[in-house]
């Protein structure tokens, strides 16, 4: 709200002078009002959010950033935290977009449903082990109550809260609550439908929901587009995608706000002949189809991974290769036989997923991509590729990426 005011046209500083002293609040409450807008009025200028400029004719003394997006906003309470942190990471390390996916996570409030349902799993496969390697029962309780949910890069996060905090007095109560949750949908390349199935959360689905919609808001709103690489901007491709899909409201209501002339998509207007074709295109804007792809593609790796093979297939447009010879699953298992037969596995950590690893060929007509997605293997021999056909016409017929398997084999056949 400090941001909002502060960013009016005429005296922001003045503006909120006036709501804090005309509020219905005690005396003792305005003045504690009072010297916490303060708190967070340094906070603000300290890494330049907003600055000090000449007096306009409208009264205005201040203004944000103009190096940052134009809808920024801090809606966290923690943004600041988010903010000061991002300039620790270093943008060259492989996972860099993952540990600010999980910065942008740890500031969004705990889905309790969900991380008890991870905390669950967890729980689950420790006991299978335990059991298996034999330990008493008193043993495996005790264990099992040291185990939490998922909480990468949890030291990082911690010591840097700590430190914020002790800077920052106006923190109070307010903690930092690291979890992996849209990190965890995307480093797996799991599906809303996947995520939902394997963690039983049928009864939970606008959880998980307004948990992805709050993480896509901090990277697409509050992370300055100067902190974002590639993986990040796929990263909020893959949740807007997501959510659009799942339930497109809740993006149609943010827009609103942002914009009070914003209308729906079917809304029918007057435009020129073939714009709305245009603009539909989901291949006119390579670089957001290319992401598209490469999430197809890493979702049809992980179920080759995890042997889920009748899952895999469901990630494919058309289950023929180019001569017209189904895929199933006994197929699919007979490839990956063959890979294993040279390569202990198929990894797909960060590096595995950087877009070096990705070729696209357009074919000389322009009608069909062919994409070479690497095979990453832990010996990095790295000399096996899945191989895929995408259609064009039909991607903008489906308004999806229109997905063939041509064959997953050595790189020079």
């Amino acid at each position: 709200m400090l941001l909002n005011v502060l960013s009016r046209k005429g005296d922001g500083c003045a503006a909120m002078q006036r709501l804090i002293h005309d509020c219905h609040e005690s005396p003792k409450a305005k003045k504690a009002h009072t010297q916490r807008a303060w708190e967070l009025f340094r906070s603000l200028l300290a890494p330049k959010i907003i600055e000090f400029i000449p007096r306009t004719p409208e009264g205005a003394k201040l203004r944000v950033n103009v190096a940052l997006q134009d809808d920024f906003s801090m809606n966290q309470e923690l943004s600041l935290y988010l903010l000061d942190t991002i300039p620790m990471i270093d943008p060259q390390q492989p996972d860099y977009a993952l540990v600010l996916l999980t910065l942008a996570e740890s500031i969004v409030d705990d889905p309790d449903i969900i991380l008890r349902k991870q905390l669950d799993k967890i729980k689950t496969q420790k006991m299978a082990e335990m059991k298996m390697e034999g330990l008493e029962y008193d043993q495996r309780m005790e264990e099992l109550e040291k185990l939490e949910y998922p909480k990468p890069n949890r030291e990082f996060i911690y010591s840097t809260f700590n430190a914020f905090a002790a800077r920052h007095p106006w923190v109070g109560q307010e903690n930092i609550r690291p979890k992996s949750i849209a990190r965890e949908m995307f480093e797996s390349f799991r599906s809303f439908s996947d995520y939902i199935r394997d963690y039983e959360l049928q009864r939970a689905e606008g959880v998980l929901l307004r948990h992805l919609n709050g993480v896509f808001k901090v990277l697409a709103q509050t992370v300055p587009d100067a902190a974002k690489n590639d993986q990040v901007r796929e990263m909020e491709l893959y949740l807007r995608t997501m959510i659009r899909q799942v339930d497109s409201s809740l993006l149609d209501q943010w827009e609103k706000m942002r914009d009070p002339n914003f209308q729906r998509a079917e809304t029918k207007e007057v435009r020129p002949a073939g714009a709305e074709e245009l603009e539909q295109d989901i291949t006119r804007d390579e670089k957001a189809f290319t992401a598209a792809i490469r999430n197809r593609i890493f979702a049809f790796l992980r179920g080759l991974v995890i042997e889920d093979f009748a899952q895999t297939l469901t990630h494919l447009s058309s289950e023929n290769d180019a001569d017209g010879a189904p895929w199933t699953p006994e197929r699919l298992r007979a490839s990956l036989d063959a890979y294993h037969a040279e390569h202990e596995r198929i990894c797909l950590e960060p590096n595995a997923r950087n877009a070096r690893n990705t070729y696209v060929l357009p074919s000389d007509d322009k009608s069909t991509w062919r994409v070479q997605q690497m095979l990453i293997d832990p010996e990095e021999d790295n000399d096996w590729v899945a191989e895929f056909e995408v259609d064009l016409g039909e991607s903008r017929k489906s308004n999806e990426p229109h997905i063939r398997l041509r064959r997953i084999g050595p790189l020079v056949k």
